[in-house]
């Protein structure tokens, strides 16, 4: 056996390698996801444990939300008028904004800001738990860690993520507002009156929490998966939350591309 049949066999060896272990953590996070069902019933006995997450990852996070919303609503506004303008349609700048906002920024950039604020909380605490022997200890106790620790949050994420981000399309179209009719001198009552006229309850804002309601349940799972799964080490747990970044970023690009063509076509 030569030299470049060796390396080619070395070559489909890591990648054969690479491709099993991604396939086994996919299969762990699927179990995790199914136990968070299955012992939601208990977790939902102790409902104050999800209030308190709920506190931690939604209202915590009001801040770069709104800041965040109000600024993209603003450049959205500016950049959407002297777009507009070239073909004599500047007044249709509210429909732009809003629509923009509630179909793909709203809840994309929500997610987004949403798995880096809350969801690195939440894999470093769980990791963090980990390495300091807490889970096993509840388990010594008798006490499910799935029920007392990973399914509030879980929930806690899938609430606050629709919330969120229709705080962010509301902030988003008043920061369009403010740029568009006191600062450039767009008619207030076209700017409201075609977005009334053009923005369709079901096709846009209902699609666009159902995206939501997505984004919040796969960041949520993967931060609690990556947080639950990290080795015991201080390495392990901040390499877990860089995972749970970039994990979380790809997976709510590609869902967003399959929500919408499946939104489109239906």
């Amino acid at each position: 056996m030569n030299i470049n049949t060796k390396t080619l066999l070395k070559f489909f060896e890591k990648i054969g390698r690479s491709f099993s272990s991604r396939a086994l953590r996919l299969g762990s996070a699927t179990r995790l996801f199914f136990l968070i069902l299955i012992y939601s019933a208990d977790s939902f006995k102790r409902i104050h444990l999800t209030i308190r997450e709920i506190y931690f990852t939604g209202v915590m996070s009001l801040v770069i939300i709104i800041v965040s919303a109000f600024f993209v609503g603003m450049v959205l506004g500016l950049q959407g008028y002297y777009t507009l303008q070239k073909y004599g349609s500047s007044e249709a700048i509210g429909v732009l904004v809003a629509l923009a906002l509630v179909r793909e920024l709203g809840p994309v950039v929500t997610a987004l800001l949403f798995a880096g604020r809350a969801g690195t909380a939440i894999t470093a605490e769980i990791g963090l738990m980990k390495a300091t022997e807490q889970l096993s200890a509840m388990e010594m106790m008798a006490v499910s860690p799935i029920a007392r620790i990973i399914a509030p949050r879980f929930w806690a994420g899938v609430i606050t993520m629709p919330i969120l981000a229709s705080i962010f399309s509301m902030v988003g179209v008043l920061g369009g507002y403010v740029v568009a009719v006191p600062i450039i001198g767009v008619d207030e009552g076209a700017f409201w009156s075609q977005m009334q006229a053009n923005v369709d309850f079901r096709f846009d804002v209902v699609n666009g929490l159902i995206k939501s309601v997505v984004f919040g349940i796969a960041c949520t799972i993967i931060a609690l998966f990556e947080g639950f799964d990290a080795p015991p080490t201080a390495e392990g747990v901040s390499r877990a939350t860089t995972r749970t970044v970039v994990t979380s970023s790809l997976a709510i690009l590609a869902l967003d591309f399959v929500l919408t063509s499946f939104m489109i076509s239906g």
